[in-house]
């Protein structure tokens, strides 16, 4: 999460390239060529001993001879050199280099090191950050910097693109000047030693020149912080990903069907869901949907109204919005009414209350204005799709004219396809220039807005800020631990079918009433305490899936029959898997719930981004149907449900025929606790809960297994989440002036709040604040202090409700760390009306103390000289005061 000195990278005064040559075709001829040709202004500086002059410029023998300290070099020299020439940068005073230089990962200096690692250690002292090895170079073409080796240049635009893979990165910029398509910033990340995908998030986030990210991904090695950057980046600006390895390459072998069902690719999906980001499957996707969501206008509802002059098309683009699981607009009687009036006696209104509407194919340019006047009327029409063929009657140009500015002006989104090619160019060119996106094809404009939709529910779900604990008051934590531990201590990494059933009812889950048996007898006796019909199953660490192996049966009805049944099995068990053991058996009541659907819920351990929950259609063949989804933790009610969506079983969820709907709300409810469960249990690394038996009166677990393992008790025991839960335990209650506040974590929900209290500042208090005048917070701004991500920042509010029962805000705290917790940098603003009485200095004292308890070496600020209420209380807290800089700026310290 680390952007210091990525300024250097980025927008370097000057340019170094180490390794420099005439050979034609090498690396180093033609960086230095493109740094050339590219039309970069700064200082160029060729590093090579062999040479005296290359294209006019004078070559420097060594890093040492150089007149100044490059902003930026590129290495293109031999892996063994590669970790001196970073630390001769770093002692000459450069903070940023790229390394084309690939192979470093793979050889070893003569202290066994890496050079990869070796070029790390070289850069660490100096903060010089690295991009590569193994990179193909980065282009900035706003400023002439083409520093890489590709074969060609890139156009200036506003998209920045980072390719993981170098071989993408010609073919791309190729594809994408062929279409006239500019970039921002292009980076090739290499091995991503150094910088990665996090930093860039975060650099590229607050990058005025940057108004989309596009990222091909192939894989991510830190995903906390990833995810951190990625919020961050998606709150801001459109952030879209294509990601590579779609398939899996074979189920990973685990004890639990959820460790083998969800994959690397579907956390990966789930990662990019939760992060607010929009995955694409290729490459024109990717430029397709930024350009879509470059122009897109917030969308409050998901239902398109399509207007066409053709019925054709319109039913294609009908057919691809419900083959693409989106909603068609349901239109109001006033609506069509109005239609009506206006359409021809042959136009149609075949479909969902007349839509698509048809307006014939030669409509003048003003039956177009009309309808599309009237449907921006229509509240159920939450976007529009515009379709038209070209006629002889009407030219296509004509109409856009007229449309252009009416489709530009209002609030909802209007997308368009032109179908044909040179007829219909200029109106494409039209509304092109009005910000309207244009399509070829009615697929492709359905497209468009599915991924506008589907966008949208991925930026809600990264409002959501769940909690770890529950605090219901029906989890039992401790009792579950002890359970856990007690079989790590026996050296037993799988639960008993009973124990898991424990650990799931003490954290209120629904359980089918189980017993153990280590013998035959012990069996019949416990079948007796629980009463008939029961079921029976074998209890083996070395049998993953019992009914394969005949371990399971069902109804038993007396003693005789679990006797019998038992005895067969250990026969059974021992012709067909002579080597496993047989520790007893479970005995359970039998569930007899014939509208039940079989569900399963569980919890796999992913490599990279840690554990995952995964819902879908259960039973025998889970494998088979292949019906799931995953999700990252913790989760509340809208992540549960937007879960639970995922599944084809969802609509049997919902009922049908004459089979009611199951009782959504235990399903939520049994997701949540399973959440509770893995933020408190780090030795859990599986958990199967299949079946999970729902029906209109609730869940009840039938089956269940669960992995464990030891834990590194040392750290947090969230800290193996990708997404750092809401800090509940940081809420306190304090009396203030005779009235109590409460005093928490800011969460994205006190947005409104927020601007209230922006709102009721002076305009002195404002500018104390932002050092500028600003009148209002923009989207962007809201949501950067309201949604943040607690494992790097922190903003405490002072809350109380409000005259009309709302909740308030009276102020806030906040701090921001850097990447290495040494310095944290604070703000605290207190409602105008509410100065004087002491509640700044209660922020910042449950600032203070929370960085103190996280390690933060310091805390710093600035303010105006005019602002003489922080200062003051700022030394009154210890801080140390400085002078005033030249930028008119008072620096304040803290030393923890």
């Amino acid at each position: 999460m680390s952007v210091r000195n990525l300024q250097h990278l980025f927008a370097p005064a000057s340019v170094a390239i180490i390794g420099a040559s005439a050979r034609p075709d090498s690396v180093g001829a033609t960086v230095l060529r493109n740094v050339i040709e590219g039309g970069f202004t700064g200082a160029i500086y060729p590093v090579n001993p062999k040479y005296d002059t290359l294209a006019g410029l004078r070559v420097y023998k060594r890093v040492s001879g150089l007149p100044a300290a490059p902003d930026l070099a590129i290495i293109c020299t031999p892996p063994a050199t590669v970790p001196g020439i970073v630390r001769q940068l770093g002692e000459a005073g450069t903070r940023a280099a790229i390394i084309l230089t690939p192979g470093l990962s793979t050889m070893h200096d003569s202290g066994g090191r890496t050079l990869r690692q070796g070029a790390l250690d070289a850069a660490k002292p100096y903060v010089l950050r690295l991009l590569g090895p193994n990179s193909v170079g980065l282009l900035v073409p706003g400023i002439g910097l083409n520093a890489s080796f590709a074969h060609t240049g890139a156009l200036p635009g506003k998209i920045a693109f980072v390719s993981q893979s170098g071989a993408l990165v010609s073919g791309v910029l190729d594809w994408a000047k062929s279409r006239g398509i500019g970039f921002s910033k292009f980076i090739s990340l290499g091995e991503g030693a150094d910088i990665d995908f996090g930093d860039l998030l975060d650099y590229l986030a607050s990058d005025p020149a940057t108004s989309a990210i596009l990222l091909y991904m192939e894989d991510v090695r830190h995903a906390r912080k990833f995810m951190s950057a990625a919020r961050a980046a998606a709150r801001s600006k459109p952030t879209l990903v294509l990601k590579a390895g779609r398939v899996a390459e074979g189920a990973r072998a685990a004890a639990s069907h959820t460790g083998a069902l969800a994959g690397s690719d579907d956390v990966y999906d789930a990662a990019i869901r939760r992060a607010g980001m929009l995955r694409v499957r290729g490459t024109e996707d990717l430029f397709a949907a930024v350009a879509t969501l470059a122009n897109a206008r917030p969308l409050f509802g998901e239902r398109l109204a399509i207007i066409t002059n053709g019925g054709g098309p319109g039913v294609m683009a009908t057919d691809a919005v419900v083959c693409g699981k989106g909603s068609m607009a349901q239109l109001a009687p006033d609506t069509v009414s109005r239609l009506d009036a206006l359409l021809p006696a042959a136009g149609s209104r075949a479909g969902s209350l007349a839509n698509p509407v048809d307006i014939g194919s030669d409509a003048p340019a003003q039956r177009y204005v009309d309808a599309l006047e009237i449907l921006l009327k229509d509240p159920q029409a939450d976007a529009i799709l515009f379709i038209h063929a070209p006629t002889a009657m009407v030219p296509s140009a004509g109409i856009a004219r007229a449309l252009a500015p009416l489709a530009k002006a209002c609030s909802r989104n209007i997308l368009a396809c032109w179908l044909g090619g040179d007829a219909v160019a200029e109106a494409r060119a039209i509304f092109t220039e009005a910000g309207i996106p244009s399509f070829g094809t009615p697929e492709e404009a359905v497209a468009a807005y599915l991924q506008i939709v589907q966008y949208r529910r991925n930026q809600n779900l990264l409002m959501q800020v769940p909690t770890a604990a529950s605090d219901d008051g029906a989890s039992d934590p401790q009792a579950a631990r002890a359970l856990v531990r007690k079989a790590l201590a026996e050296g037993r990494p799988l639960l008993s079918e009973p124990e898991t059933k424990a650990v799931l009812a003490a954290y209120g889950v629904a359980v089918v009433e189980t017993r153990s048996a280590q013998s035959v007898d012990e069996a019949v006796v416990a079948a007796e305490a629980i009463g008939f019909p029961v079921a029976l199953k074998i209890v083996s660490p070395d049998i993953t899936h019992k009914s394969d192996s005949g371990g399971v049966a069902l109804d038993l009805e007396d003693a005789g029959a679990v006797r019998a049944v038992a005895l067969r099995m250990n026969k059974r068990l021992g012709e067909l898997q002579p080597e496993a053991r047989l520790e007893g058996f479970s005995v359970q009541t039998m569930a007899r719930r014939p509208e039940a659907h079989e569900l399963i819920i569980g919890v796999a351990t992913d490599p990279v981004f840690g554990p995952v929950i995964l819902f879908g259609q259960g039973g025998i063949a889970v494998e088979v149907t292949a019906d799931h989804a995953v999700a990252l933790p913790p989760l509340n009610v809208v992540l549960a449900r937007d879960l639970i969506s995922r599944t084809r079983v969802a609509k049997l969820l919902a009922g049908y025929r004459h089979r009611p709907a199951a009782n959504m709300d235990a399903i939520i409810a049994t997701l949540m606790r399973i959440s509770h469960m893995v933020a408190d249990l780090p030795e859990l690394v599986e958990l199967d809960i299949n079946p999970l038996l729902v029906d209109s009166d609730g869940a009840l677990a039938l089956d269940a297994r669960m992995r464990v393992a030891f834990a590194d008790h040392s750290a947090s025991t969230l800290d193996r989440l990708a997404i750092r839960p809401y800090p509940r335990e940081l809420e306190e209650r304090i009396d203030w002036c005779g009235e109590s506040l409460l005093l928490r974590p800011i969460q994205p929900e006190d947005g409104p709040a927020h601007v209230a209290m922006f709102n009721s500042l002076t305009d002195d208090d404002v500018r104390y604040r932002m050092f500028v005048r600003v009148r209002e917070l923009n989207a962007s701004q809201l949501a950067r202090f309201t949604q943040i991500d607690y494992d790097r920042e922190m903003a405490f509010i002072a809350t109380r409700p409000g005259p009309d029962g709302v909740n308030e805000t009276l102020g806030v705290a906040r701090v921001v760390c850097d990447p290495d917790n040494i310095a944290a940098e604070f703000a605290v603003t207190v409602r105008s009306d509410l100065k004087g009485h002491g509640l700044g200095q209660v922020l910042m004292e449950k600032l203070i103390a929370y960085c103190r308890s996280r390690g933060t070496r310091e805390i710093v600020g600035e303010a105006l000289p005019q602002n003489t209420r922080i200062t003051k209380l700022a030394r009154k807290l210890g801080f140390e005061i400085g002078k005033a800089t030249e930028d008119g700026s008072v620096h304040m310290r803290l030393r923890l």
